[in-house]
């Protein structure tokens, strides 16, 4: 059984490869923060010295989306998380970095990015310009490191309160209407469907460096709300902040799809939406409604 090291176990997109497949599949690694911090080289050094793997799922990075605790040193944390495994590439396997539709420069998102899109322009954020370091060390490092661009990515134990999918779910539960800033395109990726395309990653040999993580459908904020309305039974509200809509979030998966051919599966959109929501009634009496009265 090959031994498979999870780094960012903890997170969101940690807590459900745990709960996937991949659990039974491999030996599937995942340490705490007091094992192994990346961000402290001695820490990483030390763990390296007594463990190896078949292949790495690289998840962790310091969080810099709205409703972080920290903001401070994003970029210089998460390019030291990456650089710290990255030295120990000879004891990880292949490496597979779970990058971000953010390295496209969030102010020139164009519609259904190619992969070829990279470079084109630097972000300006540090969480974009991180993942542009790191993706142009990639693009032709010595080690087998493949790039995982996930754009939109939604499912259990995401943060309700800023996530849109889930805040929408969670509001319609206390009868609190949706509400969006603008209305946008997104590739959202159900947070189950990635196991899957990971499994294929690391059984294959990849033929490119990078691929765009993204599902066959595009959806619009406000198509989603309405589904989430609908869902709920309930005739709520939907309060859009601004007209018109804004840049998109989308990305192409052909070269994706080109490789993994009929493996690449992903749970209908609708599908997904109601076994989340399904599982939000199921825990409602663990959620905190005051996180769901004011947008961040």
């Amino acid at each position: 059984m090959k031994k498979i090291l999870l780094t960012g176990g903890s997170g969101f997109i940690g807590r459900n490869l745990r709960e996937s497949f991949l659990s039974q599949a491999y030996e599937l690694c995942a340490p705490s923060h007091a094992e192994l911090d990346l961000s402290d080289t001695d820490s990483a050094d030390s763990y390296f010295e007594t463990h190896r793997f078949d292949a790495v799922i690289h998840a962790a990075v310091k969080p810099g989306h709205r409703n972080a605790p920290d903001l401070t040193n994003l970029f210089f944390t998460n390019n030291r998380i990456f650089f710290n495994l990255v030295r120990h590439a000879d004891r990880c396997g292949r490496i597979l970095n779970l990058g971000s539709g953010a390295i496209y420069d969030m102010r020139h998102y164009a519609p259904m990015m190619t992969e070829d899109y990279f470079g084109r322009y630097v972000p300006a954020d540090d969480h974009g310009y991180n993942k542009y370091v790191c993706g142009k060390y990639m693009e032709h490092c010595p080690e087998d490191i493949v790039d995982l661009r996930i754009f939109g990515i939604f499912g259990k134990y995401e943060d309700y309160a800023i996530r849109f999918i889930s805040n929408a779910m969670c509001k319609t539960l206390f009868d609190l209407p949706v509400s969006l800033r603008q209305d946008r395109r997104f590739s959202y990726l159900y947070a189950p469907d990635l196991a899957h395309i990971l499994a294929w990653f690391i059984e294959n040999k990849p033929r490119y460096r990078a691929y765009n993580i993204t599902p066959d459908e595009v959806s619009s904020l406000f198509s989603l709300a309405e589904k989430v309305v609908e869902m709920s039974g309930k005739a709520l509200p939907i309060k859009v902040g601004s007209s018109g809509e804004g840049l998109p979030y989308t990305g192409c998966n052909a070269r994706l799809r080109a490789e993994m051919g009929e493996k690449l599966r992903f749970t209908p959109m609708e599908e997904a939406m109601k076994e989340l929501y399904s599982w939000y009634v199921s825990i409602k009496d663990t959620l905190n409604r005051d996180c769901l009265l004011y947008d961040k």
